[in-house]
């Protein structure tokens, strides 16, 4: 039985941030946040600086890339004070769609992660609907689905007449289906199109997967979830139209949510000159108006969720000239977290209890995890950050936990800096090293059911 610790600093708890405060922790739990503490209970000072829940990114790839895994891209979210992990079901060399491959992803991850990490699955385009049930009861926190098919095998579209089908069965379990929300056929015209006409620099990557390929998607699925009355979450949602569609569907009653990510929050198809590969991304950038309009959609509380879609590519897979022939996507789970304090919070674009919500609170809540993680509330675990916010800091890749090695926000300027992270009371992040152990994080079974897993109250 370890002793009761406390740590000293302004406190952000759901709904307020209670300044000079002290958080109370014992065995890895919450126990209370007060004014005062006995002489004899051990204080960590963290005066000044904000202690926030840890964060919980809602869309991370350990594996699309063989070269992460969860050991680089869990020591990344430590190192960004991100404590729990949504994995993704596709790895580089299978899909995780069965309950031996999914058991196996629990052992290693048991074995490898340094944060807790909740699992997504998948299906299998043929005759993958019986495993919902069992995959559910082994503890996904939902069944994540491709409407375009970047890979017949590793990353497959599911037709709509089975994921009509899946939708009632997770509907059953009480799982979200979690869902890449861009029209197969639309984004394949395009690319030929492109292709045909030798039009293959970076910004041919964005016209080439234009914003009816996501909205029309993104309506199919929020039409099944409301027909079906079924739970849908829409990952990487790029522009304002898709969240007024969330929104309207969230009126009519749909228990539907969706995120969007911190490069689109950043970066705009404008940018795509200057990153080139390294800005190549599915959904693409969008339009500098359309990046502006997501931060007011975050401001006035239109957007369930903010996740960094970290897809960690080693930068060979970033050097092609024809636009076309490079893998998509980013590292960047260690600077969710700074990002979104940086440009929001420190703007005044956003509240601190509103960034807790999106990076915390709602992830938790959407993925079955809002039972232990995402508040610092008594019962919960003990997953808190340390943020200073007059320390600045700039991105530099070098300093970076992620084996990609390169980050499409080198040389970016922050505000307030993560000084410490802590997973279950432990210091796993000091600053500068990442001392948490592999293994030292947990699989979170999802938990689905009750108050906390409601999320249509976002």
């Amino acid at each position: 039985m370890s002793t009761l610790k406390a740590i000293k600093g302004n406190i952000v708890s759901p709904n307020q941030v209670c300044f000079d405060h002290f958080l109370l922790y014992k065995d890895g739990k919450v126990v209370s946040i007060e004014e005062t503490v006995a002489s004899d209970i051990e204080v960590f000072d963290a005066s000044g600086k904000y202690v926030l829940p840890g964060a919980v990114d809602a869309h991370v790839h350990c594996y699309s890339a063989l070269t992460e895994g969860f050991e680089a891209a869990t020591r990344s979210a430590a190192g960004g004070g991100v404590t729990t992990i949504v994995e993704m079901p596709y790895d580089a060399d299978k899909l995780i769609c069965n309950e031996k491959v999914f058991t196996d992803k629990i052992q290693l991850l048991e074995k490898e992660s340094v944060v807790d990490v909740a699992l997504l699955a998948t299906i299998a385009p043929e005759n993958g609907l019986d495993q919902i049930p069992i995959l559910s009861e082994a503890g996904a926190c939902g069944f994540k689905i491709s409407l375009f098919n970047t890979h017949p095998v590793r990353f497959p579209k599911i037709e709509e007449g089975v994921l009509a089908e899946a939708f009632q069965l997770t509907k059953a379990a009480r799982r979200p289906i979690s869902v890449h929300a861009e029209t197969d056929s639309i984004v394949r015209k395009n690319i030929e199109k492109y292709k045909d006409q030798g039009f293959n620099n970076p910004i041919a990557h964005c016209l080439s997967r234009p914003k009816l390929a996501e909205s029309t998607a993104a309506l199919t699925i929020l039409e099944m979830a409301f027909q079906l009355d079924a739970k849908a979450h829409l990952h990487h949602t790029t522009f304002p139209h898709v969240f007024e569609l969330v929104e309207h569907y969230k009126s009519l009653g749909a228990d539907v949510t969706a995120e969007t990510c911190t490069h689109y929050l950043v970066f705009s198809e404008e940018d795509m000159d200057r990153l080139g590969a390294l800005g190549k991304i599915n959904p693409p950038l969008r339009s500098e108006q359309d990046r502006l309009g997501l931060w007011e959609l975050l401001s006035e509380g239109e957007i369930d969720i903010v996740t960094s879609d970290h897809a960690p590519w080693p930068i060979e897979a970033k050097q092609h000239e024809n636009i076309f022939d490079n893998s998509s996507g980013a590292p960047g789970v260690e600077v969710l977290l700074p990002i979104l304090y940086s440009e929001g919070v420190a703007k005044g674009r956003i509240s601190l209890n509103r960034l807790v919500q999106l990076v915390s609170e709602n992830p938790a809540s959407r993925f079955g995890l809002g039972h232990r993680k995402g508040k610092l509330v008594p019962g919960y675990d003990a997953d808190f950050v340390v943020l200073d916010p007059k320390e600045e800091s700039v991105v530099r890749a070098e300093n970076m936990h992620s084996n990609a090695g390169w980050s499409p926000y080198e040389g970016m300027k922050l505000q307030g800096q993560i000084q410490y992270t802590f997973l279950r009371g432990q210091v796993i992040f000091d600053g500068e090293k990442v001392n948490g152990k592999k293994g030292y994080g947990e699989y979170i079974p999802a938990v689905f059911g009750g108050e906390n897993s409601n999320a249509t109250t976002m």
